[in-house]
């Protein structure tokens, strides 16, 4: 990320596909056509891990760090694989085309993947799908075993498991892997077929030259394999109950702060371990990503920690991490740091610090350009420096053009009409702020696809603080075509982003 290039924000479920939701499949790759033709050279994604309908399916809130959505397998790549036939295919619901209904797209494929497995089972030898399985040995059968015991006790939390469950009794566990071998080998085996397709997807990636930026949100789920088979990593009381919860203080923004609620890491611990279950988080999304987008990672300098008792975030602490030594021990494993540090809202100089002598970058939105009458704003493209990613906005903002007609202020609206040098229109106003990132200083300019092609607010992703109707969004066949005749490689090829 130390030339100039630009690149597309679009999550794998907003994807065009006749089956729900997007996939892996042939749309997948028909989208990596489009940004190698238009120029790009990368494709941002949000998290790839399972979500749950307990939070409306948020790619950042999972039962497994390391475990992918097999939501995202494509029935196509299925059917060509021999795992399918068409007749189990069919009939296939009246999707939407625009918007994902998750439960209808999972009960679905859950059908469809029982007849997969099940053709599988016939199928020898499996010698790949054990070098898999031995391969991610790791995590890979704490998440499967998780995944069925959860379904086994109707999907309650862990810490309402019988005791022997909640506690890993050795014993209960030995007979549970016995009772349920085809259904822990089954959910191993999706997480074999997501790997088979993604890395297809992956091996175009590169024949395209086009890098993949992917995401790791920086909290995991109290609820989640990772919690249950490391608690000793968390900061958990005997009765493995979280004591301290995550969150931010109070700003400009709200008076009680943010009570996000995810247990907190016991950072002694993890360091004793040599950051070892850090390292493994990584090294799965660096197995599938070029580049990683950590999510809140001031929250890896310090963090504000909540008694759990607490009903708001007002009465927390700072507690420092060890990020130096983190970051030390990470230079030693990667030849360069291939991270982006989510560093918007109110950043405080030690995270600074730690991103210089990292050299570690940023992010700038211009979406946040416009807020004040301040030539030296720092979102504002010619303050920028070079190692920072640009953004019209993120999956958290409105489109460009949401905001201009749903959300800008006349004061917002006067200072971008001032910065362009004309009068701001709604159908313009995208373009207008996509040659702002791309005429500026910053390496890396990335731009959500909504605003490529100029949708309003009800294309936007998500809404922070709501917890229902987000993460649905999805483009249609008709949207890919749309944009392969927008001024996008115009614009990559005056700007130098080739």
């Amino acid at each position: 990320m130390k030339r100039r290039a630009s690149g597309i924000l679009t999550h794998i479920t907003s994807l065009p596909s006749r089956f729900g939701i997007g996939d892996l499949g042939p749309q997948a790759h028909k989208f990596v056509d489009f940004l190698s033709q238009s120029g790009q050279s990368y494709w941002q994604i949000l998290p790839l891990n399972p979500t749950d309908s307990a939070y409306d399916d948020s790619p950042y809130h999972s039962v497994s760090a390391m475990a992918s959505n097999p939501l995202l397998i494509s029935p196509e790549w299925l059917k060509r694989d021999g795992l399918v036939e068409e007749n189990d295919l069919n009939p296939i619901p009246d999707f939407s085309r625009e918007k994902v209904d998750f439960p209808l797209v999972k009960e679905y494929k859950d059908k469809l993947f029982e007849a997969a497995f099940m053709r599988f089972q016939k199928q020898s030898p499996q010698q790949d799908f054990l070098c898999f399985c031995q391969e991610n040995s790791d995590w890979l059968h704490d998440f499967a075993l998780f995944e069925v015991l959860k379904e086994s006790f109707s999907k309650r939390a862990w810490n309402d498991w019988p005791v022997e469950f909640r506690e890993r009794d050795d014993e209960a566990l030995k007979k549970f892997n016995r009772d349920y071998k085809n259904e822990i080998k089954k959910e191993k085996f999706l997480q074999y077929i997501f790997m088979l397709q993604w890395n297809e997807l992956k091996r175009l990636c590169r024949q395209k030259d086009i890098n993949l930026i992917g995401d790791i949100p920086i909290y995991v789920d109290y609820d989640s394999a990772d919690v249950w088979s490391h608690p000793d990593l968390f900061k958990l009381n005997h009765q493995k109950q979280m004591e301290v919860v995550s969150g931010v203080p109070p700003d400009y923004f709200s008076k009680t702060g943010q009570l996000w609620g995810n247990p907190l890491y016991d950072w002694d611990e993890i360091q004793r371990s040599d950051f070892k279950w850090w390292i493994s988080r990584l090294d799965r999304v660096l197995q599938m990503c070029e580049i990683v987008r950590i999510d809140h990672f001031r929250g890896l300098v310090a963090y504000w920690e909540v008694p759990a008792s607490e009903e708001t975030a007002v009465n927390g602490k700072w507690v420092e991490a060890p990020v130096m030594e983190f970051f030390e021990r990470l230079s030693k494993r990667y030849l360069h740091l291939p991270f982006i540090a989510e560093d918007l809202g109110i950043i405080t100089p030690d995270v600074k610090e730690v991103m210089h002598h990292f050299d570690l970058p940023g992010m700038k939105v211009l979406l946040f350009a416009f807020g004040s009458d301040d030539p030296y704003h720092p979102y504002l493209p010619h303050n920028y420096e070079k190692n920072f990613v640009a953004y019209t906005g993120t999956h958290d903002n409105n489109t460009v053009r949401g905001w201009l007609e749903n959300e800008a202020g006349e004061d917002e609206k006067t200072r971008i009409s001032r910065y362009l040098g004309k009068q701001v229109q709604p159908g313009q106003v995208h373009w207008d702020l996509i040659r702002l990132a791309m005429s500026s200083t910053a390496h890396t300019v990335i731009i959500p696809i909504q605003d490529i092609l100029g949708l309003g607010q009800k294309a936007r992703m998500n809404r922070p603080a709501t917890d229902q109707g987000n993460w649905k969004w999805r483009m249609t066949s008709q949207h890919l075509q749309s944009a392969e005749h927008t001024p996008l490689e115009e614009m990559t090829r005056i700007y130098g982003r080739l």
